[in-house]
C-alpha cells in the first residue's frame, strides 16, 4: 500500500536509536512490536486449521493459509499478510469465505466457524520482545504517556498486558471492536492522542507493519518508528518512517 497523510518530517535521529525529544506520547503496536508476533499466531492458524477441517470434513488448511497470507513450511506470516495487519474480525470474515470456496453455503460455512473460532491465548503465547517494564518504566520517567493501538480486540490485549506487568503502565488503549477502523485507518491513533489530550504532532508510532506507520502517518503523527521484530521487512518500512530499529528495546531510553 501507498503511504496516505502528511510527509515525512525532518527529524534527526540519534545513534541507537529515534530522538523521542518533543513526543509526550508513544503508542506502540502489540503482535510484532510488544510480543513476539509467531508465537502468538502461528500455533493458532495451524490449530484453527485443524479444528475447520474436522467439523466441515474436507481439506482447508491450504486454502486458509493462503487467504491468512501464512507459511506453514516456515512456521510464520508472510510480509505484508492479512494475518499481520487484519483485525479479528477480518479474519474470521476470511476463514468463513474459505469454508464457502470448499463448496459449504453461507450459513454452513457460518456455522462451522462459530463452532470452531477460537482467540489466542494471551497469557500463555505473550513472549516479550524486550524488556517492557523497564522499557515503559523509562519513558513514563521520561514524562511520556504510553497507548497501545492493535488490531487485536480488547478483552485479549488487556489480558496481554496483565500477563506482561505492564498494565497499569499503559495510559489508553485502542482496538478495532470498540468501534474504531482498522489500520491504516488514521482513527485509532487520532482517538488515542485525543483521549489523553496529545497533539498528534507530538506523538510517536511505534510498529511492525505498513499499516502501523500507514496510520501514524496520516493521522500526522511527530515520529513514527519501525521495528524490525515483526512482519514487515526495512524495505516496506523504510519509505514510511523516520528510524527503523530492530526492536522495541533499542527505543532512546530504553
Amino acid at each position: 500500500m501507498k503511504p496516505g497523510g502528511a510527509a515525512k518530517p525532518d527529524r534527526a535521529v540519534k545513534p541507537g536509536g529515534p530522538d523521542l525529544a518533543g513526543i509526550d506520547l508513544v503508542v506502540f503496536d502489540k503482535d510484532g512490536t510488544l510480543i513476539d508476533f509467531d508465537v502468538m499466531w502461528a500455533g493458532w492458524t495451524i490449530g484453527l486449521a485443524e479444528a475447520l477441517e474436522a467439523a466441515a470434513g474436507t481439506p482447508l488448511a491450504e486454502p486458509l493459509f493462503a487467504a491468512f497470507g501464512f507459511r506453514a513450511d516456515a512456521g510464520r506470516a508472510e510480509r505484508g499478510s492479512p494475518l499481520g495487519s487484519h483485525s479479528m474480525a477480518e479474519l474470521r470474515a476470511l476463514a468463513v469465505a474459505t469454508v464457502e470456496r470448499a463448496g459449504r453455503t453461507p450459513a454452513e460455512a457460518e456455522r462451522i466457524v462459530a463452532e470452531t473460532w477460537r482467540a489466542p491465548d494471551p497469557v500463555g503465547l505473550a513472549v516479550p520482545l524486550a524488556d517492557l517494564r523497564a522499557l515503559f518504566g523509562a519513558l513514563r520517567t521520561g514524562g511520556r504517556r504510553i497507548a497501545v493501538a492493535t488490531g487485536d480486540d480488547r478483552g485479549p490485549t488487556l489480558a496481554t498486558l496483565e500477563v506482561l506487568g505492564v498494565a497499569s503502565l499503559v495510559d489508553a488503549i485502542a482496538c478495532p471492536d470498540d468501534g474504531h477502523p482498522t489500520k491504516p485507518d488514521p482513527g485509532m491513533f487520532a482517538h488515542l492522542c485525543a483521549t489523553l489530550g496529545v497533539p498528534t504532532a507530538r506523538a510517536a508510532m511505534i510498529g511492525d507493519s505498513t499499516v502501523d506507520l500507514e496510520m501514524a502517518r496520516a493521522a500526522g503523527a511527530g515520529l513514527v518508528v519501525g521495528v524490525l521484530s515483526g512482519v514487515g521487512s526495512r524495505e516496506e518500512l523504510a519509505p514510511l518512517a523516520d528510524a527503523i530499529v530492530d526492536s522495541v528495546a533499542d527505543l532512546e531510553g530504553a
